[in-house]
């Protein structure tokens, strides 16, 4: 996952407000840190959003593939 679709899958979970409020605010328990400043640290974009959503409960079948364009058909 990169930056881009961790920010695009942010977006279309919690909103473009909120999403900024969870990665600057919410510590995530298993990286000991706020997502913005893992990031910042080097941890995955695709880590840290899974550590996300386990902090925020999002559902397992809205987890994978976020931020990912829609395929083309």
């Amino acid at each position: 996952m990169r930056l881009s679709e961790f920010r695009q899958a942010l977006k279309d979970e919690f909103g473009e407000s909120y999403g900024r409020v969870l990665t600057r605010d919410l510590v995530l328990g298993p990286l000991g840190r706020t997502a913005d400043q893992a990031l910042a640290g080097g941890v995955p974009a695709r880590d840290v959003w899974l550590a996300l959503c386990d902090e925020t409960d999002v559902p397992p079948a809205r987890r994978h593939g976020a931020g990912l364009p829609p395929a083309r058909s």
